[in-house]
């Protein structure tokens, strides 16, 4: 089977690429926000509630039965997807962000004044605020790894910040604004040299490769089911068990309890520790159905596609005058962030939006990284498997429409 011929297989798997926007075909490039589901993710979830619909692992009746063997078996999924080495080091979330505050509130009482946390220049809120936000409460200091005008993080920097001071670092595997591919791998090594804790923010990276929590040897991973062509709202966060094991729940209620008295609670062994109430039942199965997915499509595949699109795109986009791009990092995944000089981004992304091309414009949550570069925002085109090289070549047509009528 071709490759174009691969291509329109996969695309009549998302149902959405097929309608129009103000008149134009949808030509999606907003994935960096969220992915689009194949049919097969939308099947799952009007499955579930027409025909599994119950709260799970409480109950003894049927329907309560089948929803908690589809939940945990989706569990075991992404359990043996990220290579985790116990069925409880995987977390069912509401998200990245809700793993990145789970770990940040469980380290509240490991943390002391004059204790150091790392981060990156090129974070997202969610890995910046929480930290801060764990500083605040304990007196522990934050200090960020700085990045170069590539878009880069400067290693011998973080060789320098690195100290027995440093408690934990939190890094992104790849930036969402700049594309990004960080050597996390060198960052969780020299981390653990000091006995660091680190945690790795996955979810601009899981939709593009598959990591291996165990060859890396992170101490912490999280990521987003919706950036997977998931559903939304929910998420995993992965943890050695030794360190889901100190750190103390971070909500209380039912499911993560052992015996309650008005006296005292015990807690739930993991991985109901950390799964208050009732969870997002039909998110965690599905998002092992968009997992069955992914790697029916093949993370090979994927990552052959996405990179012609992203050294396409970054050919046809260069031949438009005036536009800047911003991180031009060696090892990129598909994002490219850039600007038109004399044109706001905000500007463009309505124009090309008129034209059924949508992007992301602003600064993707990211405001420490537009303050480097001293500009308001970008204009971000993020692309996946799902998307062609004639994608491109709209998104390139009505970004020359939009400069027209702009300057």
């Amino acid at each position: 089977m071709s490759l174009t011929k691969d291509i329109q297989d996969i695309r009549a798997d998302f149902p959405i690429l097929n309608q129009e926007v103000n008149g134009k075909p949808l030509v999606y490039l907003d994935n960096g926000a969220s992915s689009q589901k194949p049919k097969a993710v939308i099947d799952a979830i009007t499955k579930y509630y027409t025909e599994i619909n119950a709260n799970i692992h409480r109950g003894v009746h049927t329907l309560s039965q089948k929803a908690t063997d589809a939940y945990e078996e989706a569990r075991k999924k992404l359990q043996l997807h990220f290579n985790a080495k116990h069925l409880e080091e995987i977390i069912f979330t509401k998200g990245t962000t809700d793993g990145i505050n789970l770990v940040a509130n469980g380290f509240t009482s490991l943390v002391k004044e004059g204790d150091e946390i790392i981060v990156s220049a090129m974070e997202h809120h969610s890995n910046i605020v929480p930290w801060q936000m764990l500083c605040e409460r304990t007196g522990a200091v934050l200090k960020v790894i700085p990045m170069n005008q590539h878009g880069e993080l400067i290693m011998e920097d973080y060789d320098k910040l690195l100290s027995e001071k440093t408690k934990l670092v939190a890094v992104n595997h790849i930036s969402n604004a700049l594309g990004t591919i960080n050597p996390i791998k060198e960052i969780i090594d020299k981390a653990h040299q000091y006995e660091a804790v680190v945690l790795i923010d996955g979810a601009q990276a899981t939709p593009h490769v598959k990591p291996d929590v165990q060859e890396l040897n992170c101490d912490f991973y999280v990521c987003s089911a919706h950036k997977m062509c998931g559903p939304t709202g929910v998420g995993i966060l992965y943890g050695k068990e030794e360190w889901l094991n100190i750190i103390p729940p971070y909500q209380g209620g039912g499911e993560m309890i052992k015996e309650v008295s008005f006296e005292k609670t015990t807690y739930a062994c993991l991985p109901h520790k950390f799964e208050a109430g009732t969870p997002n039942i039909a998110g965690g199965i599905v998002f092992g159905i968009a997992l069955d997915y992914l790697n029916s499509v093949g993370f090979d595949y994927i990552q052959q596609q996405e990179e012609e699109l992203l050294n396409y795109a970054t050919q046809e986009l260069n031949k438009i005058e005036g536009l800047q791009f911003v991180g031009t990092a060696r090892e990129k995944t598909s994002v490219i962030s850039f600007n038109i000089q004399g044109c706001h981004p905000y500007d463009v992304g309505t124009i090309v939006d008129k034209l059924g091309v949508a992007v992301r414009t602003g600064h993707h949550c990211a405001q420490p990284i537009m303050s480097f570069f001293n500009i308001p925002g970008t204009i971000r085109a993020s692309f996946m498997f799902y998307n062609t090289k004639e994608d491109v070549d709209r998104l390139v047509e009505a970004l020359q429409k939009a400069r027209t009528m702009l300057l």
